[in-house]
Order: structure tokens, then sequence, then C-alpha cells
């Protein structure tokens, strides 16, 4: 999920960070492999034909730096292609605006699968994921506070000293508010007296309890309002405190209502060099929204193309354990 918080433009990188101890030693070594990375290019579409009944990609359609450019597949390679995204057409606003209100038009993660599924049963249905903006969105916010009264009125109301507690969720909140106080300081070299939270909201097209309009009209100020609304804490304790709420239109698109088709394989019946990659194929039994599933599903493209002759690690049967069936029971009569 998209996360934005003032603090993080001020945090200094270091071996820890993600970027530098695995994105910056992976696109070394895949450039050590002769993998070419090309910036600031969108893909816009794939040229393809049938080839002894084969779907076979041979070109790519895209705008380089803001102008029309292609390049030639050699019939040797392979193209993977990622259908979708849940973070698609996500936009933040901050403590005065909110977040511009973006649909798949407005970044076009969409449009290429739209393209390719056309007329092939075989490669999924887009429209069964990004159809209803209304019920996949969700809306995110983080919080930079510069004063401890938040934190400390926490600890008093949960309880719970930032970090050992799981999700505080508000059930009597039109929005469904939900926050999370990790452990401070979050970030590696975070200022002292700085603290930082994290929240979001499963309804964010609802009038607010406390603010009479949706959250995806609000400012970060009206959403610390709502907040401190529902907490009955005092404003005035995050009156210095920054709030950048993050719209994300298809977070949980990948969970709407489906058939089985409507997900394409990793690897489409009939593909000679092409396969899908992304949280919308259908991987048996997995559960989505998960890291797992796209390790996954790289896997089994990867080596069903290459013709690799080795077991892809299985799924943890979770929903076959007793001890799940029995909790789960427990809960739908709660």
């Amino acid at each position: 999920m998209p996360f934005a918080s003032s603090i993080a433009c001020r945090v200094k990188r270091t071996i820890y960070n993600q970027y530098d101890s695995l994105v910056l030693p992976l696109t070394a070594w895949l450039q050590a492999q002769g993998v070419q990375f090309v910036p600031n290019c969108l893909v816009t579409d794939l040229v393809h034909e049938t080839v002894d009944g084969e779907f076979l990609i041979t070109g790519i359609e895209c705008r380089r730096e803001g102008q029309p450019a292609s390049f030639a597949v050699p019939p040797t390679a392979l193209v993977f292609f990622q259908n979708a995204s849940m973070t698609d057409a996500s936009s933040l606003g901050s403590l005065t605006t909110a977040p511009a209100k973006r649909t798949k038009a407005d970044s076009g993660g969409w449009t290429l699968w739209e393209k390719l599924a056309a007329g092939r049963e075989d490669f999924g249905s887009p429209a069964a994921f990004n159809r209803s903006i209304s019920q996949a969105c969700w809306e995110s916010f983080t919080v930079t506070l510069h004063q401890p009264g938040f934190f400390a009125e926490m600890l008093e109301f949960s309880g719970n000293l930032d970090g050992t507690g799981g999700l505080v969720t508000f059930p009597d909140s039109n929005w469904m508010l939900s926050i999370v106080l990790a452990h401070q300081p979050h970030f590696r070299h975070q200022p002292p007296g700085v603290q930082v939270f994290w929240g979001y909201s499963l309804f964010p097209d609802r009038v607010g309890n406390f603010v009479p309009k949706p959250m995806d009209e609000c400012t970060g100020a009206e959403i610390l309002t709502e907040l401190c609304g529902h907490l009955r804490f005092d404003r005035d304790m995050v009156s210095t405190a920054n709030c950048i709420p993050c719209r994300m239109p298809y977070i949980t698109s990948m969970f709407m209502p489906r058939m089985q088709a409507d997900r394409p394989l990793p690897v489409p019946r009939g593909s000679r060099n092409f396969a899908f990659v992304s949280q919308f194929v259908e991987i048996p039994d997995d559960v989505v929204f998960t890291v797992e599933y796209s390790v996954r599903a790289a896997q089994m493209a990867v080596y069903a193309l290459l013709g690799v002759e080795r077991p892809v690690p299985a799924v943890t049967p979770h929903s076959h354990s007793l001890k799940v069936q029995f909790e789960a029971l427990v809960k739908a009569f709660a």
C-alpha cells in the first residue's frame, strides 16, 4: 500500500533500506545478465500474431519520454506482463487538500490488459475487477506528530505501548476507521521528538460522524478532526501534526465477485512467449493481497515458459486445519 508522510523525505538511506539493500543489487545483477532497463517508458500495446496456433508477442509499442516508440521482440525472447495493480490510480492529498478522484483512465494500468483480453477468454476479464470503484476503494493516511500528547493518550486509552498492540478499529465510525501505532522510531534516523502513525478507512465514500462529508473529499486536517472525535481527544493535541491522505480506488479489486475464468492462468493456454504476473492471475487455493501470491505467480510463469523442472512451493492448506476451522466457527457465532 502507498504510504506518505512528511517524515519520509528526511530519512537518510542506509544499507538496511529496502531500495538500497534489495532493489539496487537486484537491478545491478540483472544488468550484468544482459537485462536492459528502459526508464520513463509507458507500454501502450503488445504487437502479437498467431504462429502454428500459438499466441506470440512480436513487438512492444510505448511512449518513451512522451514520444511514441516501438521495440521488436525476438522469437527467443519472453514477455512477462503485470496485468493491473491494486495501487493503480492512487492519489495523494495533503493537510489542506483532498486526494484527486482518479480512475483507470488516469493511469492506464488496466488498459493494456483490456486490449489483450478483448475476444480472448483465456486472458481473463478485467471488468470483473475494475467495474466498481465504490466497492474496491479504501483510503489510507499517515500522520507525522511533533508533540507526544497523542501517543500518550493512546497508551492510556488502549493500554498498549506503540508497537505492541494490533489495529485500533472504531466500529461506530461511518468510515470504518482504523489506526496502527508502530514502534517508535518507525524510520531509521527519525528525528527526536517526531512520531508517526498510519490509518485507513474501508468506506471513504460515506459521510463522517464528526465531519459532514465523505472521507475521500476531506483534507488531512479534516481526517484528524474525525479521528479525534471518535477518540474523544482534544483536537489541539494534533494542531501541529501533518496528515497526508491517500485514495486507492482499486486496492481490494482482487476480492470483487468473479468467475474462475476472470483471472487468467500465469501462462495462458496456447501462449508461446507471454505470461501474466500479478495479483490477478489464477492460483488455486492461494490467497491474494499477499507477497507470497506475487512470488508464486512469477515462479509459475517463469518455470512454465522456461521449462524449469522444479516444483513451485505448495500453498499451505490453512483452510483444512482443524484449529482454523474451529476458530472460524466460533467467529461465525460470536
